[in-house]
């Protein structure tokens, strides 16, 4: 498993909890989380071991967004010692899609991600946890699509994803103005699925709420989150089409057989993902 600077794992049984961990400087996105989180989400991905994921932080914020005082040269589109305007509007197209697809691998887990959000979540930050399925916050939190007012047009996935969360009319108020909400109007707009009373009962119910995911038939999870994401921007009839070809391939598991036995022996079942 790899390691990082600032980012820390811990496991509890089939729950993997990850940490941004840079409680110094409010868990600020610079080039280290950028280049270990897609590196750390690919493991976890791949670890058939782990079965839900919380991303939580150490510190007094969730994280205060886009380390600007080590990422200012990529953010204004620094050409890395390009010399033609065209040179530096490439490596600047470059950078970009290397920050966006280190958000991107938090989307694709094939696992269900759940987002533990205390304190500030700014800007990236946005981007992040609207990349996570489900999405938790203590009362203390506060969440702002920041990017316009530093001049910069989300670029990281939150114009692309909180439509799907959220409704088109709030997502344009919040992009638009950069405008702080707090954790009670993120729940009204349907952000975040719960508001707990501080960060210690957040991170405990997202992880109460991992383990009661991670209880569950894996394949059968794993596969609904895969016909979830089929679905999305699809009609109704694709949809249909696609989780009909996915249990005809997975639906005669051991899980299955495990899940009637349980039933059937009035016991809990005890799911391997086979």
């Amino acid at each position: 498993m790899a390691t990082s600077e600032v980012l820390t794992l811990e496991r509890d049984g089939h729950v993997a909890t990850l940490w941004l961990d840079n409680p110094d400087r409010r868990n600020a996105m610079g080039p280290a989380l950028w280049s270990d989180l897609p590196v750390m989400m690919e493991d976890l991905s791949e670890d058939d071991d782990v079965r839900a994921v919380v991303i939580a932080a150490k510190g007094p914020a969730f994280t205060v967004g886009l380390d600007l005082k080590t990422m200012g040269s990529a953010v204004a589109g620094g050409g890395g010692g390009a010399t033609s305007e065209a040179a530096k509007r490439k490596a600047a197209l470059r950078g970009i899609k290397r920050l966006q697809a280190s958000v991107t691998a938090v989307a694709d887990c094939p696992k269900p991600v759940i987002a533990a959000v205390h304190g500030w979540c700014i800007g990236g930050g946005i981007d992040l946890i609207c990349a996570c399925d489900i999405r938790l916050a203590s009362a203390d939190s506060v969440f702002s699509v920041r990017e316009t007012k530093i001049a910069i047009v989300a670029d990281l996935g939150t114009l692309q994803r909180l439509p799907g969360i959220v409704t088109r009319g709030h997502v344009a108020e919040l992009a638009y103005t950069g405008k702080d909400i707090s954790a009670g109007r993120a729940a009204e707009i349907g952000l975040v699925n719960q508001v707990l009373p501080d960060a210690e009962a957040c991170h405990k119910t997202a992880a109460e709420m991992a383990a009661e995911v991670a209880a569950n038939s894996p394949l059968a999870v794993q596969g609904t989150k895969a016909v979830l994401r089929a679905g999305e921007g699809h009609a109704v009839a694709e949809g249909l089409d696609y989780v009909a070809v996915w249990n005809a391939a997975f639906l005669a598991s051991n899980d299955l057989t495990e899940a009637f036995t349980a039933f059937l022996e009035k016991r809990p079942p005890n799911f391997t993902g086979q």
